[in-house]
């Protein structure tokens, strides 16, 4: 019998090591499933305590261990002190949004005059510029704070310091060897850093920050001459979870500790903007972080995408129920709009670049394809051929694009490369992802010059495997199931859920093709499942499952799926293999 995968994948069981099973399983008191999911994650067994168990006073790092930590907490407690006037500039996603949040909560809790600054995608695009220092600087402010940007910004940055414009910046980008004179930048990705906390995003880099912050101002005896409380940042762990999880860093170490405790403080909904979010989403079940990462995360960009980029810090900030609630009606209705718009540019850069199939990286621009969208179509690209995609938008004589990596490709060391080389203008980003522009002229240079960095990296070959966890019955999938496999939750970059395989399928009925999606009722004698293959309508896998009459194997991950008061198991269908 020979088996067909639908998406053209090769199935391959991961293997484990049956006495590291036994080990673990005697040890922690767990069940040879569990167990064996453990094994395939290749953890060392002294890590294993706090993967199950994360906790920050573990992981969390000195924050002087930094470079520029401790001149940062001298400039801001001086402006702190004198109650200056602090800007906080931010980026357009979750991340931005939320590190700006999260930064405005604290200083507000000091009773500081400030303000945050969201830049226009379109308008102003990302980081800080001349043009958009020049204007806060009028404001009359003595402190910028840059989140999540300002590592390459060396002209706006020069301009401030020459107005006596104090700035600091905390980001995760990736540097040159040259940095910008501010006077304090805060970056794990800086290139005299050790790297070790290469994975931190803005919003977790800001709040190991604030925690050296809240020890210097307690040794300088701030709260008690003030008559303040410190501020418990454990509380706003849901916004560093939200950043860290829509960032898509990998959830390892101190991120995951981040991400499992900032479910837990999301579950209590003490954030009225986020809380408003979820409900509008309709979710009625606790929050984990398929839903940040997959439902909110997403309609918070979209404000930054195609609407008014300070859509996400209003929401998340807000006391107000109306303002949330109009907040996150109109996240959603701009969200809707993306997808549409998404799907069209879709389609049409799939046709361009199946025509230039033989390179090693996607490289496509176009005139009218939407400056928001080009990071989300990168990505989409980047999955459906496995190759880094770099997609721009033309606007005059510059093209504007974004970039997505795969494995063992830096896409964020390449951009900087090539910004050192002035093959663009401006540029940077982390491994997996990254922004730039430049010249249209300089669009051969810039992508030869890709291609020769590709080729001489260290990296993979594409791998066109579909990595099994387990083979199940289909009789075994069950709420019991469930709790083992949320047992090693949080999932996201490098903690891979678990993706199983059921044999000998057969389609009962299909239940609905609205938004994209294919649901089918899967049966296996007289055992059912209900099954979803996202985004596969029109293509080859919703094809197969709304019109093959044989039996099939279907791959791919199981969620309970809670919608308007009902619950159902469900298999988020990754592929199919044909029998026969």
């Amino acid at each position: 019998m020979s088996n067909h995968s639908v998406l053209g994948k090769e199935w391959v069981e991961k293997k484990y090591n049956k006495n590291q099973l036994e080990l673990i399983s005697k040890n922690y008191n767990l069940d040879f499933l569990t167990s064996k999911l453990i094994c395939n994650k290749d953890l060392n067994l002294d890590q294993l305590d706090f993967f199950l168990s994360p906790r920050i006073k573990h992981y969390l790092p000195n924050p002087l261990n930094f470079k520029d930590c401790d001149k940062a907490l001298e400039v801001v407690f001086k402006h702190i002190k004198n109650k200056s006037k602090i800007c906080i500039f931010g980026d357009y996603d979750v991340d931005g949004a939320t590190s700006s949040s999260l930064l405005s909560f604290y200083l507000k809790h000091l009773n500081i005059d400030h303000f945050v600054f969201i830049p226009d995608r379109q308008k102003d695009g990302y980081g800080p510029s001349i043009e958009t220092f020049e204007n806060i600087i009028k404001k009359k402010v003595d402190l910028i704070i840059a989140l999540d940007c300002g590592t390459t910004s060396f002209e706006a940055i020069d301009l401030a310091l020459k107005k006596k414009v104090d700035v600091v910046i905390i980001d995760h980008h990736k540097s040159q060897e040259i940095l910008p004179k501010a006077n304090a930048l805060i970056n794990p990705n800086r290139f005299d850093e050790s790297g070790d906390y290469y994975y931190l995003c803005a919003a977790g880099l800001l709040f190991v920050f604030l925690v050296g912050l809240n020890k210097f101002l307690r040794d300088k005896n701030y709260f008690k001459d003030n008559n303040l409380n410190e501020l418990d940042l454990l509380n706003y762990l849901d916004l560093v979870m939200m950043g860290t999880v829509c960032d898509v860093v990998p959830l390892i170490d101190l991120n995951r500790a981040f991400v499992s405790q900032g479910l837990k403080v999301a579950a209590k909904r003490k954030n009225l903007g986020l809380k408003t979010l979820v409900d509008h989403s309709r979710i009625r079940k606790k929050i984990s972080t398929y839903e940040v990462g997959y439902i909110l995360g997403p309609k918070i960009n979209a404000g930054g995408r195609i609407g008014k980029s300070e859509l996400g810090y209003n929401l998340l900030t807000t006391n107000d129920a109306e303002t949330a609630y109009l907040i996150s009606s109109e996240l959603d209705s701009l969200n809707l709009k993306r997808k549409d718009l998404e799907k069209k540019i879709l389609e049409e850069a799939i046709n361009i670049a199946e025509k230039n199939n033989d390179q090693p990286i996607i490289f496509l621009y176009k005139n009218d394809w939407h400056e928001g969208l080009i990071g989300i179509i990168a990505s989409r690209l980047k999955d459906h051929f496995n190759k880094p995609a770099f997609i721009m938008s033309k606007k005059g004589e510059d093209l504007k694009g974004s970039a997505r990596s795969i494995f063992g490709f830096d896409v964020g060391l390449a951009i900087t490369k090539c910004k050192q080389l002035d093959l663009i203008n401006k540029g940077g980003g982390h491994p997996m992802a990254g922004g730039f522009s430049l010249k249209i002229d300089f669009q051969d240079k810039f992508k030869n010059e890709l291609i020769k960095i590709y080729n001489k990296s260290v990296k993979t070959e594409n791998d066109n495997s579909l990595y099994i966890d387990s083979y199940l019955e289909l009789s075994a999938i069950n709420h019991e199931l469930l709790e083992k496999i949320n047992h090693l939750e949080p999932f996201g970059s490098a903690n891979r859920e678990p993706v199983f395989a059921i044999e000998n399928l057969k389609v009962s009925k299909v239940l609905e093709t609205d938004n994209n999606h294919v649901k089918v009722i899967m049966q296996k004698g007289s055992s059912y499942l209900n099954g979803i293959a996202f985004n596969s309508k029109n293509k080859d896998l919703g094809n197969y499952l709304m019109n093959y009459k044989k039996n099939f194997s279907a791959a791919g991950k199981i969620k309970l799926n809670e919608w308007n008061g009902r619950s159902n198991i469900e298999l988020i269908i990754d592929d199919i293999q044909l029998l026969g």
